[in-house]
């Protein structure tokens, strides 16, 4: 058989195999998809729940396991990706150890907009409980870190999330609400 025949046999076969088959012609236009959230409320509502998740994750960090850092990344997008991989990385490169739970006191909307998805929490997280060590046991905890931080969170869509949104930013706040 001419090699040309052997080919073409090849590539149908491996067509039927796969189930290649021609595929019908597409409308011309399509309906635009609706929003994922219809409202402020459901939006707020996703953002609270992917922070908690945050919040948990930290919790659970060990900075020996990667696992436990893939875990926060995947929560993760933009700047706050970034900031983290490079601090995580290393801390786990230093041998840092961590324990206790931090504890959100305090989450409220300062701001959503739907399209693109952003949703600003103003959040006071309780960190009295956390403890940072180095290699030798030292406290990396400065001394006059305050009990609660007051922030604001920015968090926007991502398929790469388990929950479908992540936290893109994290920043100082002051004014209402109080921690």
């Amino acid at each position: 058989m001419p090699r040309r025949t052997i080919v073409a046999t090849a590539v149908l076969v491996l067509a039927v195999l796969t189930g290649c088959t021609p595929q019908p012609p597409q409308p011309k236009s399509s309906p635009t998809p609706s929003p994922r959230f219809t409202s402020e409320a459901d939006a707020y509502k996703a953002a609270e729940d992917t922070y908690r998740v945050y919040v948990d994750a930290f919790n659970r960090l060990d900075p020996s396991k990667p696992a436990t850092l893939e875990e926060i990344y995947r929560l993760e997008t933009g700047d706050a990706l970034a900031a983290d991989k490079k601090a995580l990385s290393q801390d786990h490169a230093d041998g840092v150890r961590i324990s206790g739970e931090s504890h959100i006191t305090v989450m409220e909307p300062a701001s959503v907009t739907l399209s693109p998805l952003v949703v600003k929490l103003s959040v006071c997280l309780d960190v009295s409980e956390i403890e940072v060590f180095d290699a030798d046991g030292n406290s990396l905890v400065d001394p006059d870190r305050p009990d609660v931080h007051s922030t604001t969170v920015a968090i926007e869509e991502s398929p790469a999330s388990p929950t479908g949104l992540a936290v893109r930013g994290i920043g100082a706040r002051e004014g209402d609400p109080q921690c």
